[in-house]
């Protein structure tokens, strides 16, 4: 595994967004592919590695602000999976360098992500938080969303 000393200075200072249905099969490097349909967002590794990032739109995930010309995503995006290990954040389409992460801090923050998604979605015992896997929720097509905010919607009618 790659150590935090290989993480490579980012090329990409800016991203332009385009707000899609899908995501295209050939992605610019700059740009923000955002497909609310399926609460994602992707984009080329703003290191120039040429890597596809994907940041799923969820309320354990990533969130998405667009103010009417710009986006901002939250958490910072920390691509600890590849071989160039950036992490970055996008605020107001501008790319600002985070610093690199430890194997330890990266470790944590996978186990918070973990309990996160465990409290939220709930689980039928502590063994999720304790590294079993959190199975996906299934919805039927009945009470699928039609978008990200049906299914935030679709999550607050459940949950409260």
């Amino acid at each position: 595994m790659p150590t935090a000393t290989t993480v490579k200075m980012l090329k990409v200072k800016s991203l332009e967004h385009q707000f899609v249905g899908t995501i295209p099969e050939v992605l610019d490097l700059g740009v923000l592919y955002v497909s609310m349909e399926f609460g994602t967002v992707t984009h080329l590794c703003c290191c120039g590695c040429g890597e596809e990032v994907v940041t799923p739109l969820t309320p354990t995930d990533w969130k998405l602000t667009y103010d009417g010309e710009t986006i901002s995503i939250w958490p910072s995006v920390g691509n600890w999976n590849l071989p160039c290990r950036s992490h970055y954040v996008i605020r107001g389409s501008k790319v600002v360098e985070a610093g690199s992460w430890s194997d330890k801090r990266i470790s944590a923050e996978r186990a918070r992500d973990k309990a996160a998604k465990a409290v939220f979605y709930g689980t039928p015992d502590d063994d999720t938080v304790r590294g079993t896997s959190l199975p996906a929720p299934q919805p039927t097509d009945q009470t699928r969303p039609p978008s990200l905010g049906g299914l935030i919607r679709w999550l607050k009618d459940r949950l409260f």
